[in-house]
């Protein structure tokens, strides 16, 4: 074993590797920075649900329906679905990583995380925005007290 050297692994690094994008890096930043805001959104979403008013016994299509139609509490829900619904998927794929040992499977899995995940978002995101708890030519009698007469 002659000639053989180990440098001190504090010495200085003479080679460098060019910089890229740390999925994984990011990947747990966005899940401790996500987890945080999610607590805030997540009890907030609870407390005006289950406290505020008369409690759980309120919500129904009109209280749903109502809040769907402030811009307040759809900026709040759309936070509340990217958020989760990216934070979700970020821990599944973290799954697969550590699970799935062949590369064409774990590709699999990763294509269905991704296309469901883009197929939940833009769903729930129209959903959000599109609510409509007022149709038109719907007979007076079966919409929420909150809609103008027709």
């Amino acid at each position: 074993m002659s000639g053989v050297t180990i440098e001190s692994p504090r010495a200085p690094q003479t080679v460098r590797r060019p910089r890229r994008f740390n999925v994984e890096k990011w990947g747990w930043i966005y899940m401790r920075a996500s987890g945080i805001v999610l607590v805030v959104l997540i009890f907030g979403h609870l407390f005006v649900n289950l406290y505020v008013g008369i409690g759980v016994r309120a919500i129904d299509f009109a209280f749903v329906g109502g809040k769907l139609s402030q811009p307040f509490w759809q900026v709040w829900d759309t936070l509340l679905l990217w958020l989760a619904l990216i934070h979700g998927a970020n821990g599944m794929r973290t799954i697969v990583n550590d699970y799935a040992h062949k590369p064409l499977l774990r590709g699999i899995f990763k294509g269905a995380l991704i296309a469901s995940t883009v197929v939940l978002l833009l769903l729930g995101t129209l959903v959000i925005y599109n609510f409509d708890p007022c149709p038109a030519g719907t007979a007076a009698a079966l919409l929420p007290s909150f809609c103008p007469a027709q």
